[in-house]
């Protein structure tokens, strides 16, 4: 059972490596602990003394992540405009979010009520899907990192890898439908973003996608329950995402956060709306010009808040090598970062805990 885990352990008998074992092995994720009636958070969960005293620091500023309306993208002088947008928001924030992106509100919310369905199943039928096997195509589990961070992160998540070769078959009955659906828009919408972003670089609008960053998609599905101590952990560590871009459909309940001017700013939901972030690849490919943002997902006492992460990554799994653009570099740019392999790359991503501050695109810096 999830409350076997004995969280009230003093110091000198905490062995974190049995805990973070003994909690794996329940394969009930956070929801179980919640479920067993828990008051306290598990050690594993409670973040380092000197980051949470770092938490005082921050100040709460009041700035906004910029917002894009995606309605006039087919007007010649919309879409300039719209391009602009996009250019200063990659530059700067590496964050913005899009609003009447064709995606309609009954997919987006039946793709938020599938992942609750499917966490809120009964363990057993969950247990079906537990696996720390990057290759499957369909997994739940809790922490991808969960051996190799620092400290465990407060959700559970439901990956699921889209390619051609899914069978929809193979997803659980709870989410099928809505994920198969929403699949189907997201993928179009990526496209469309990598257009824009490939205008934004001064590129022909096919450019990103003719590089195949389009190719594939991975669904990582949070599921993050009420917390009887969030000030304590974190939804989601400080990080920064391995792919070339995230379109993150999230619930209507705060938690993400963005590193602008070394101070954290939230992204508050917006109903209908959707966060798009550059990720390390396309911070790479256009040799610095676009930021690749650190971001974090706080704790909250209210819950669940539930997000479903779209990782555009590029045909991962086939031998392809990303290097800075060549129409992007010149005697007085030079490129920023060697060429890399996609599979070294987001094989290496995989092993490494999302809270490692040793790794990341500054690994490949010329």
């Amino acid at each position: 059972m999830a409350g076997a885990i004995d969280v009230s352990a003093g110091d000198q008998q905490y062995d974190r490596m049995e805990m973070l074992k003994a909690f794996d092995q329940t394969e009930a994720g956070v929801k179980g602990l919640i479920d067993s009636g828990l008051t306290k958070i598990p050690k594993i969960f409670v973040r380092p003394s000197e980051d949470l005293a770092q938490e005082l620091t921050y100040e709460n500023i009041q700035v906004q992540v910029p917002v894009i309306d995606l309605s006039g993208i087919l007007d010649a002088n919309g879409r300039k405009k719209m391009v602009e947008q996009v250019r200063i928001a990659s530059e700067s924030w590496g964050f913005f979010q899009v609003v009447n992106h064709g995606i309609p509100p009954t997919v987006l919310d039946g793709m938020i009520d599938g992942i609750r369905k499917f966490n809120e199943m009964d363990v057993e039928e969950k247990r079906r899907y537990y696996s720390r096997d990057p290759t499957r195509r369909v997994s739940y589990s809790s922490n991808f990192d969960l051996f190799a961070s620092k400290t465990a992160n407060w959700r559970d998540t439901l990956a699921i890898s889209y390619s051609d070769l899914i069978n929809s078959e193979e997803l659980p009955t709870s989410c099928r439908n809505s994920t198969v659906e929403y699949s189907d828009h997201v993928k179009i919408l990526g496209k469309t973003l990598f257009e824009l972003l490939s205008e934004a670089l001064g590129l022909s609008p096919d450019h990103l996608n003719n590089m195949e960053c389009s190719k594939g998609h991975r669904f990582s599905c949070h599921y993050y329950p009420a917390c009887p101590e969030p000030q304590l952990t974190l939804g989601a560590t400080k990080h920064s995402d391995p792919g070339f871009l995230t379109v993150l459909l999230q619930s209507q309940i705060s938690g993400l956060q963005v590193l602008y001017q070394d101070q954290w700013v939230n992204i508050e939901p917006i109903p209908g709306g959707l966060v798009v972030n550059i990720g390390d690849l396309l911070q790479l490919v256009s040799n610095g010009r676009f930021i690749s943002n650190k971001h974090r997902v706080t704790a909250n006492s209210i819950g669940p808040r539930i997000s479903v992460a779209c990782f555009f990554s590029g045909p991962f799994g086939e031998v392809k090598t990303y290097g800075p653009i060549k129409e992007l570099i010149s005697e007085e740019d030079a490129a920023k970062y060697r060429d890399l392999l996609l599979t070294e790359y987001l094989g290496k991503f995989l092993k490494t805990g999302l809270d490692d501050e040793n790794w990341g695109i500054d690994y490949y810096k010329v």
